[in-house]
């Protein structure tokens, strides 16, 4: 997952892991893996987890080494593209995104490397998201999903007994919180430039829109967004129960003020859980409310990938790497140590049923049917670039114009990116 979308945690790094298989003719062969670190600093870098890992298949496959290094997550795609340009393409990236690099033409499918119990292992959900023109390239590495989170202590003064169901519901709630915690931010909506298209697809889901239609093209300026965009300025901004440009405020800034108890209500993920208990918080979890109970469920999933690329011909162990690393007790182990959530049956079927993971279980029962960013299109990411820098004026006087110039550009910008 980009960190925007997926990224629960700051993230601050990334990783290169090689592994060497023996050749037709004897010897070792090396294999590169650029991966992101989840960690915060080098006392939980994700360095630790891929050495351990690394050193673990190498004891259990002759004449293969793995070698492990960390890039920062901002440089990580930077990095990628400069071994490639150098003819040092790696063997293995984990990152946010893998359309660009199936335009290009550099990667395995799926089904070149992976076992086909490790592919049914997989959740579907995910194995579609990883597709490009109906064949999967991208594997899902981890994921996260999002849920409504509240202040129980905040709901409780204000007189409310549940979490709405409905935007009614919701704007009802935030203009009690208001009435009787005024200096209380009834409902976050960040829409700055951090993970605005999070936010933003999450209520156009919930309005029984979307970004992108089932065929791939982008309807951010469909009649049911600009209906969303227009009820969240006229009952939420307008009135005062969000902030008042939120364009200019990022979900950590929402995160941290949830945390303070300076918020009523939000879109959340599992670290925003973690930093909650960690401060103290009373917090309750739910189903994303809905413009009304005909919308369907909201289950919004990110995810980040693994992809195998061709250029070295090191198929065969870039598949016994993979089978490896994907078996229940790695993925639990990162999982587990980053608050993430799984992408795969086993290890989501062991975290649903242990009690430590109890704060966990709204967000493990929205996996199996997650909806996800356009993942395949290539053009996704300077899509994504252009929500998160303007979908907050679709909150503001005028936004409908904003929506149709996104539209404008994101049509543009799928038209380059498919003709190559």
């Amino acid at each position: 997952m980009k960190r925007s979308a997926l990224i629960p945690l700051p993230l601050a790094g990334c990783l290169l892991l090689a592994g060497c298989g023996v050749l037709p003719g004897g010897g070792e062969v090396t294999l590169d893996l650029v991966a992101a670190d989840y960690g915060t600093d080098a006392s939980n870098s994700s360095s630790i987890y891929w050495n351990k890992v690394a050193r673990a298949f190498e004891a259990a496959n002759s004449g293969i080494k793995v070698h492990v290094d960390v890039v920062a997550w901002a440089d990580i795609d930077k990095h990628v593209a400069e071994l490639i340009a150098k003819g040092d393409t790696p063997d293995i990236v984990q990152t946010g995104g893998f359309a660009d690099q199936v335009a290009a033409d550099r990667l395995y499918p799926v089904g070149d490397v992976l076992s086909m119990e490790a592919q049914a292992n997989l959740l579907g959900s995910f194995s579609k998201a990883g597709q490009v023109l109906g064949s999967q390239y991208g594997i899902p590495f981890i994921s996260s999903s999002r849920v409504f989170v509240y202040n129980k202590t905040i709901f409780e003064k204000a007189g409310i007994a549940e979490p709405p169901a409905t935007w009614e519901e919701l704007r009802k709630d935030a203009d009690l919180i208001r009435t009787k915690l005024p200096k209380v931010t009834p409902y976050a909506l960040p829409l700055g430039p951090e993970e605005a298209q999070a936010e933003s697809m999450i209520w156009t889901m919930s309005g029984g829109g979307a970004i992108s239609d089932s065929v791939g093209n982008y309807t951010i300026d469909s009649q049911a967004n600009r209906d969303t965009f227009k009820w969240l300025r006229t009952n939420l901004v307008d009135k005062g129960l969000t902030y008042d440009d939120p364009g200019k405020v990022n979900r950590q800034d929402a995160f941290t003020a949830f945390t303070k108890g300076e918020v009523g209500m939000l879109n959340g993920h599992p670290a925003l859980i973690k930093a909650a208990a960690a401060a103290g918080v009373q917090y309750g979890t739910a189903p994303i409310p809905r413009r009304s109970k005909d919308v369907k469920d909201v289950t919004f999933g990110v995810a980040d990938w693994l992809m195998a690329f061709k250029a070295n011909g090191h198929r065969a162990e870039i598949k016994k790497f993979l089978n490896f690393t994907l078996n229940k007790q790695n993925t639990l182990d990162f999982d587990e140590e980053y608050n993430m959530l799984p992408v795969t049956q086993d290890t989501l079927e062991d975290m649903s049923q242990n009690p430590a993971h109890q704060d966990l279980t709204q967000f493990l029962q929205n996996l199996p049917t997650a909806s996800f960013y356009p993942y395949g299109d290539p053009s996704w990411d300077k899509v994504s670039s252009m929500i998160k820098q303007k979908i907050g004026g679709a909150v503001r006087s005028g936004g409908d114009q904003v929506l149709g110039e996104l539209q404008s550009a994101a049509g543009a910008e799928a038209s380059r990116a498919h003709q190559g």
